[in-house]
């Protein structure tokens, strides 16, 4: 039944076979696809398994850990570690970067992960999934959090898989962007959806509304502006979706377009973003890159922004480019004071009401 059509492994092998690297990385995110088997079917469970509820600790974030948190974190580890193509791995949950076992050959790649994005939907059956990121190694000696601090650009491999209705794994090697879905029964990941675009207008805008009140102006005006719909500066209608789950909310705009946004805010002024940038930002903005999107911290290219710690967070916009690239003039012309024509009649800078002349 399943002649001609294209296996992961097969579509790996295809994709970088000009890789001097004796199979590594085809093989490392084979090991990653595995690891993703394991936690699917867990998350499948749900209940039934035992999975549900949290345990008595927080990770490194101040976040209370979920079971299944703890469960696909060591899946990660168990898949990955001993196969000889890693030379180490920061998680989201762990503080410190994760060295390969003494007893395991040590390979030339570093994997960065979310084992499990969105987790405070798992108890309500909300769709979750997974992240990563993978980097070169090119040094002999063991690496340290140093090494893993690399740009964006430098991303050899990212994916992300999406426990949902299916099971999907979505990779790009720098040679687009493909999904595959899980057929539970070979127990293959298949090529379903191949050099996936995300058309570059929209008129579906992802966010939290929540914290509109902590926004900079530059995101709030561009919400309202959505919000007015055909009666705006914007002419048409536009929709709003919120799922609080990354990747759900990226796989929709995959599929169909749209812009997210988990914007730099006042909530916390010691915290520059919500997302952490080598394990949920970098690899997500390269996968939306590759699909011809763009990926911003509101300043610049995602890709671009340099790391100084393992855990570092970062304002996210991305998606459809010509909503990021508006939104990146947005913030532009707000540093610059371009925008002050925009700001409501009522208010200034540093009085609530306007002074009588």
């Amino acid at each position: 039944m399943y002649l001609g059509r294209t296996t992961l492994s097969k579509f790996l092998i295809e994709q970088l076979h000009e890789l001097d690297d004796n199979g590594q990385l085809a093989g490392l995110l084979v090991d990653v696809a595995a690891a993703v088997k394991s936690i699917a079917a867990m998350t499948a469970k749900g209940a039934l398994g035992g999975f549900h509820g949290v345990i008595d600790n927080t990770n490194v974030q101040g976040e209370i850990q979920k079971k299944l948190d703890v469960l696909s974190n060591d899946a990660l580890i168990d898949a990955c570690e001993w196969g000889g193509m890693l030379a180490g791995m920061v998680s989201e949950e762990m503080e410190e970067p994760i060295q390969i076992p003494a007893e395991f050959k040590r390979g030339r790649y570093l994997l960065n992960f979310d084992p499990l994005d969105g987790s405070s939907n798992i108890d309500v059956n909300v769709s979750v999934g997974t992240i990563f990121s993978v980097l070169v190694h090119d040094k002999d000696t063991p690496p340290t959090v140093e090494d893993f601090l690399q740009e964006g650009r430098r991303q050899v491999a990212a994916g992300y898989a999406i426990y949902g209705p299916a099971t999907m794994l979505v990779i790009t090697v720098g040679k687009g962007t493909h999904a595959f879905t899980l057929d539970r029964e070979i127990g293959n990941f298949i090529l379903t959806h191949e050099n996936l675009r995300i058309p570059p207008d929209t008129s579906e805008f992802a966010i939290n509304t929540s914290n509109e009140r902590f926004w900079e102006p530059p995101i709030s005006r561009y919400v309202e502006e959505c919000k007015a719909g055909k009666t705006g500066v914007r002419g048409r209608d536009f929709n709003m979706r919120w799922i609080a789950s990354m990747v759900a909310d990226v796989h929709r705009i995959l599929m169909r377009g749209g812009v997210f946004m988990y914007p730099r805010d006042t909530k916390d002024p010691a915290k520059v973003g919500r997302l952490r940038l080598l394990y949920e930002a970098n690899p997500i903005g390269f996968i939306v890159e590759q699909a011809g999107g763009a990926a911003s911290y509101g300043r610049g290219a995602i890709l671009d922004h340099a790391a100084d710690s393992a855990h570092q967070r970062i304002a996210v916009i991305l998606g459809s480019k010509n909503e990021v690239e508006r939104i990146e003039r947005y913030h532009a012309e707000h540093d610059s004071g371009a925008d002050r024509p925009y700001a409501s009649p009522l208010f200034k800078d540093r009085s609530l009401y306007r002074s009588e002349v």
